[in-house]
């Protein structure tokens, strides 16, 4: 079985949520052992849309979660785990809060 290094939880959002978002992350930042990464604002990578990326680690988890389900607000969040096996961490592993969007898998291949 492959091993969790960490979570990235992506926070999805469109245009006119970007200060919804930034908001979230940097409440989620002051509240939480967590590192924020950059926000896109374009999709990059398998992600459709604008994102914020969220690290997790493994002991932060349990608690994070709940309090993300809580205080989203709308927002969608793509989970998963980083395994090392990016195509099963982005199907098969993924977690989805809210609307489940199609990614671009292509870039596994």
């Amino acid at each position: 079985m492959a091993q969790i290094k960490n979570f990235h939880v992506h926070v999805y959002f469109q245009p006119e949520q970007a200060d919804q978002a930034k908001a979230l992350c940097e409440k989620a930042g002051a509240l939480f052992p967590i590192k924020v990464g950059r926000f896109h604002h374009k999709p990059v990578g398998p992600h459709p849309v604008w994102m914020c990326q969220l690290t997790v680690e493994n002991e932060t988890f349990g608690e994070f979660i709940p309090w993300l389900a809580l205080n989203r607000n709308g927002l969608v969040m793509f989970i998963h785990p980083d395994t090392g096996e990016h195509l099963k961490d982005h199907t098969e592993h993924a977690i989805w809060m809210g609307e489940v969007m199609t990614l671009d898998l292509s870039i596994f291949s």
